[in-house]
């Protein structure tokens, strides 16, 4: 209470009134509101159609399906199909008034149509408000949605917010430029390269819909390739849409279709554009107004206007794979689509995965692959460096590079700069003790010590802990007592700092993930990067030194060959061509098949074999697989309620590695320090949508009782050990 309200009732007839009195008087005069907002109580329904059928975005299983909601009449002109709605959710009969449900939070949801009557016999709560008459969810996007959410045992309110992108005001009041008219059938230009790239790019101009997989030769033209099949697509009048895995090739492909079709006529969906561009990027893409579309992992779902084409690059990379439920991967995503809409489809790559040789093992797709004497012309020179060679080798020891290594690393050097590919970040990421070779362990948490420079003359210097970050100074082997330390696995700074002295006049550049160059001149230099990181050099790198090829190979998991493969091409399509004395070396065992495979530049031939091997032992793609995880008595209560169809077989479950605190986890990884087990289920082909449903079904049914502890369920698990 203010000085002036405590004073006493002297003088108190004189005195001005107080202020909360103008406030209440002023409340009594105002007009009575028409509806209250979010509630409506009382507020006339729709004439027409008064009922809305609305998705809430819930996100759990057990209420993925529609709500019905009334439609107040001020909101009968905005609350078309596809807008963003706001509604109360969680009100039970009892909170009902004047026939109208009432109570519940706020929650967003999109309305999905409009109905004269509801299926629901109880009273319905009204709409509480039209976030923006702006329709975001096209018949179009929501069966694609529904699709996926169908094929990964998901729910469909998951895939929206994986779809469509969260609402920005300031974006959605800015209008869309018009369209312009189609561009003209572009020339085939570095198409002519392959056998059938000019009957596929005709194709696309006269309107089919052709479906291939496409092998691309190494070098630089592989976007360029995408853009005239992009503008092939657009001179017959139907749209196209192009997902990369990442920033930098987005940015490649952007250009491109830049330099092809000119300014005005694609739009560029990457989440580094920031959420106002990439709102206003998407609007301009539902609303018509750009027809092309070329982004990452997000743009797989683009509400593109008459789709013709889908094409998805490198489809191998993990960038491919949604991290957030339920998990789609873009090849399956772009599948469906292709499917649903009838369009065109190119999966594309240096390499080619196992799931890319189903398809045209399959004829679903045709390859789209160049003759034997383009690719000899177009590859790098690959010569390999085994583990007896090493053993011969004074060289390797000295600066941990082969001798042959070395030569084509000098000669390199003299006309552009070298590749050094290099698996591991960091310094020296594994250490062990010099005398027994125990590896050096943290004494809080069992973590590997790492090194963080150059060891000194007693064989000692700075470590830390990979898992929970803390700095060991006092290190000694609780084996033998030994203070020296020794590397067991050499990371990319390291190996920058000792081909730096090797090479004293030549600059090191380093690309990794503290730091990753898009981009290198095209003068001598050594480049040392992880894979994935590799920057693009100009006029292409001279020699290519793919280090420690055991540390891919020997991953315990299914795609180890053909991860390694994938990685290895990558970088030596960086490489000039061989006549123009472009030299791959590969430090690893030459006889193992994805070293052949390399060698020959055949990725194809080493897909075809891997799938038959598949085929052999039941594994996908041959085969669905799901993976259940969770604690042992989850796993084992969610294994006796599933009602799986006949054909399928459990394999496990097995523990799962105990993820230790401190470390990054994994998307579906256990909780630090927590116990889990996993089951693996497959089923033959022509039976995954059964075993999804299957899953969907229990899954659903568990969190609607609330039984137990949560189990976690992954269609096409990517690592399966």
């Amino acid at each position: 209470m203010s000085s002036e309200n405590g004073r006493g009732g002297e003088g108190a007839e004189g005195a001005p009134p107080e202020q909360l009195a103008l406030i209440r008087e002023s409340v009594r005069k105002a007009r009575e509101p028409r509806a209250k907002p979010r509630t409506w109580r009382g507020a006339a329904l729709a004439r027409e159609l008064p009922v809305a059928r609305v998705l809430v975005d819930k996100g759990v299983l057990h209420l993925d399906r529609y709500f019905d909601y009334a439609v107040p009449e001020e909101l009968d002109a905005d609350a078309q199909p596809g807008v963003r709605v706001r509604v109360r959710f969680g009100a039970g009969r009892h909170r009902v008034r004047e026939g109208r449900r009432e109570g519940g939070g706020l929650i967003d949801g999109f309305l999905i149509e409009r109905r004269a009557e509801s299926d629901y016999s109880g009273p319905l709560a009204a709409l509480a408000q039209v976030v923006s008459p702006e329709p975001v969810l096209s018949e179009e996007l929501l069966g694609l949605a529904r699709a996926v959410a169908d094929r990964y045992a998901g729910s469909l309110a998951d895939v929206l917010q994986l779809a469509v992108p969260p609402r920005n005001a300031r974006a959605e009041q800015r209008p869309s430029p018009a369209p312009l008219p189609p561009p003209p059938a572009p020339e085939p230009g570095p198409w002519e390269r392959y056998e059938r790239g000019t009957a596929f790019l005709a194709a696309l101009a006269s309107g089919g819909a052709p479906r291939a997989v496409w092998n691309a030769l190494p070098g630089p033209h592989w976007s360029e390739e995408l853009a005239r099949a992009v503008a092939a697509t657009l001179a017959s009048g139907r749209g196209a849409l192009v997902v990369v895995p990442d920033g930098r090739a987005a940015a490649r492909v952007d250009a491109a279709l830049t330099d092809v079709l000119g300014e005005g006529r694609h739009a560029l969906l990457t989440a580094d554009a920031g959420p106002e561009k990439r709102y206003r990027e998407w609007l301009a893409v539902r609303r018509g107004s750009v027809r092309a579309v070329v982004g990452t992992r997000a743009a797989m779902f683009a509400p593109v206007r008459d789709l013709g084409l889908v094409a998805l690059w490198d489809d191998g990379d993990d960038s491919h794979s949604e991290q957030h439920a339920p998990q789609p991967h873009a090849r399956e995503v772009l599948l469906l689509r292709a499917a649903q809409d009838k369009c065109a489809f190119l999966l594309g790559g240096w390499s080619c995965t196992v799931e890319a040789a189903q398809l045209v093992e399959s004829g679903w797709a045709r390859p789209l692959v160049a003759g034997r004497e383009q690719v000899r012309a177009a590859a790098p020179l690959v010569r390999t460096v085994g583990d007896q060679d090493l053993a011969r080798d004074e060289a390797a020891r000295a600066a941990r590079l082969p001798t042959l290594a070395w030569q084509a690393a000098r000669e390199g050097l003299k006309h552009g700069p070298v590749l050094v590919q290099v698996p591991r970040r960091g310094y020296v990421p594994r250490m062990a003790c010099a005398r027994c070779r125990e590896p050096a362990r943290c004494r809080h948490c069992a973590g590997p010590l790492e090194g963080l420079a150059a060891q000194d003359a007693q064989g000692t210097g700075a470590l830390r802990c990979g898992w929970c970050g803390r700095d060991e100074e006092s290190w000694h082997c609780p084996e033998c007592g030994s203070f020296r330390l020794r590397a067991q696995v050499v990371g990319a700074r390291r190996t920058a700092e000792e081909l730096g002295r090797a090479f004293p006049a030549v600059p090191v550049r380093t690309s990794g993930r503290e730091h990753v160059l898009d981009t290198v001149p095209g003068t001598p230099a050594l480049v040392v990067s992880t894979p994935g990181a590799e920057p693009v050099a100009e006029g292409g790198y001279a020699a290519a030194l793919l280090l420690d090829g055991w540390a891919m190979l020997g991953r315990p998991d299914l795609r180890a060959g053909e991860d390694a493969l994938r990685r290895w091409i990558a970088a030596g399509a960086l490489v000039r061509p061989q006549r123009a004395g472009g030299t791959v070396v590969i430090v690893a065992e030459p006889t193992l098949r994805p070293v052949q495979a390399l060698v020959r530049w055949d990725p194809v031939g080493h897909a075809v074999r891997e799938l038959a091997e598949r085929a052999e032992l039941g594994f996908p793609p041959v085969s669905r697989m799901a993976a259940v995880s969770g604690t042992p008595e989850a796993v084992a209560e969610f294994l006796a309620m599933v009602e799986l169809p006949p054909e399928a077989e459990v394999l496990g479950p097995v523990p799962v590695p105990v993820a230790a605190p401190g470390r990054p986890r994994r998307p579906g990884a256990p909780p630090p320090g927590e116990h889990w087990e996993r089951a693996l289920i497959r089923v033959p082909p022509g039976r995954g949508a059964a075993l999804a449903g299957a899953l969907k079904a229990t899954q659903a049914a568990r969190m609607a009782r609330g039984s137990g502890a949560a189990v976690r369920v992954r269609i096409d698990p990517p690592d399966i050990g």
